[in-house]
């Protein structure tokens, strides 16, 4: 697990990069440049690393599970494995490659960015109230905590999705500041240090 909380971290500091870039740029030009889309990339970026975190912990966490080296969730015992799969784990129980892929097809279109989401997969491995745990750690509401996980990612879906678009000003894009990005880059950082707290 710690694999998945290591690349996340990388996966942040190249974001800090592109802030780099748009400080740079910001500085050198003059505001007849429009440099927001860099924000905005930047949020689409940490989003996209906050979901990539939660796919690698939880595949992680299963197979631990299946190597008996963690417990077993209600929601670990439940997860659907094709009739492949178990044929390849009857002939080498100490084969985890099958679970592997099993968990890779089984997640790969689906999203673990916001809170329900996030909890639902974190299930798979844990069975600690996940949100709960998070703003107990973080010294935050729990409700406040899924609240603002949940508006950073609809931002991001509205940027993704809608090209960031106010449908009460066609051609106009929703407003996005470099203080309104870097709060949310800090949120997201500190929820996913939670979660690989709380889970390892």
């Amino acid at each position: 697990m710690k694999t998945a909380f290591n690349q996340f971290q990388q996966n942040i500091i190249r974001i800090k990069n592109l802030d780099v870039i748009y400080k740079n740029l910001e500085t050198l030009t003059t505001s007849v440049i429009d440099l927001s889309d860099i924000l905005r990339a930047e949020l689409v970026i940490a989003v996209s690393a906050f979901d990539y975190f939660i796919h690698e912990i939880v595949r992680k966490g299963m197979i631990e599970i299946y190597k008996s080296n963690l417990s077993a969730t209600p929601a670990y015992l439940k997860f659907n494995v094709t009739l492949e799969g178990i044929q390849i784990a009857v002939k080498n129980v100490n084969n985890v490659d099958w679970l592997d892929n099993q968990i890779r097809t089984y997640h790969s279109w689906r999203s673990f960015q916001n809170a329900d989401n996030v909890a639902d997969a974190i299930r798979l491995i844990s069975i600690k109230t996940l949100w709960e745990e998070v703003g107990n750690y973080l010294s935050l509401n729990s409700s406040d905590v899924k609240k603002h996980l949940n508006l950073i990612v609809d931002r991001r879906n509205k940027i993704a999705h809608e090209a960031d678009i106010d449908p009460t000003y066609p051609g106009s894009r929703w407003p996005i500041t470099e203080g309104m990005v870097d709060e949310a880059i800090r949120f997201i950082e500190s929820v996913a240090e939670a979660i690989y707290q709380i889970v390892k």
